[in-house]
């Protein structure tokens, strides 16, 4: 699951996978805005057959934010 999430942050955010680590967030990532944000989250969504729910979605700023709620959710 980790690779996933890094790889489709990647794909996302147009950095490379082994860039991404516990780190990882807004203030790392100079593409990281809004807008893209949001393309993350769906791909999530689609990727893992999960949908976070709504005041979950700005929480998630970083890659361990977002692996332990997609772990939780896949887990629930």
């Amino acid at each position: 699951m980790t690779e996933l999430i890094k790889e489709i942050m990647a794909q996302v955010f147009q950095i490379a996978a082994e860039s991404i680590d516990e780190g990882t967030s807004p203030d790392s990532v100079e593409r990281w805005d809004s807008l893209k944000h949001m393309q993350l989250i769906m791909a999530l969504e689609d990727e893992f057959g999960i949908e976070f729910p709504d005041d979950v979605i700005p929480e998630l700023l970083s890659f361990t934010a977002i692996e332990a709620k997609i772990a939780a959710l896949k887990s629930g």
